[in-house]
């Protein structure tokens, strides 16, 4: 028990960087197979792409879960995060279907991402849940929780900072789109 809390600096670092080596091969695969990249043309909050949201709120959901210590499922937390903004619009044009954006893009990225994926129900959880409280349905399962409270925190640190995620935006970008 011990071991797990008080790791060396070394050890921590080589286990983040593993954990990047797999969050980078998912997302390249990832974007391999589908219309992820199109992400990147959309702005979400700020001046932060929906793409790079989407990568944060995936590798920060992640890295919270390991630092408290909470069971998980890693490759469906990293998906089901990376895909719930997969709406693929940009939501600030005047357009009457992004009026109720809020509270209709978890469904609309739920149905894309099954055109292009195969979901487990824990990833449609995450996708369509992450909007709580503004959809009423409670998430299911703690992914979901995980996914919806750092979609709010990554959605307020990306209005006010200028150029949110640097650090991810040279690791994970340039992958993505390779």
């Amino acid at each position: 028990m011990g071991k797990r809390f008080f790791r060396s600096i070394e050890e921590r670092m080589a286990a983040r960087e593993a954990f990047e080596e797999k969050f980078a091969a998912v997302l390249q695969k990832m974007a391999e197979e589908s219309s992820l990249l199109k992400m990147e043309d959309f702005t979400q909050h700020g001046n932060t792409s929906t793409l790079l949201h989407c990568i944060a709120v995936s590798y920060f959901s992640c890295l919270l879960a390991e630092k408290l210590h909470i069971a998980y499922h890693r490759r469906e937390l990293l998906r089901g995060a990376l895909l719930h903004d997969y709406f693929l619009y940009d939501w600030h044009e005047k357009n009457k279907y992004h009026r109720w954006h809020g509270f209709t893009h978890a469904g609309r990225a739920l149905r894309n991402a099954r055109k292009d994926f195969r979901l487990s129900e824990r990833e449609q959880d995450i996708i369509a849940k992450h909007m709580f409280p503004l959809n009423l349905a409670l998430p299911r399962y703690r992914e979901s929780v995980l996914v919806c409270l750092v979609d709010k925190w990554c959605s307020t640190y990306e209005v006010f900072s200028r150029s949110p995620y640097e650090e991810l935006r040279v690791k994970f970008l340039p992958l993505a789109a390779m």
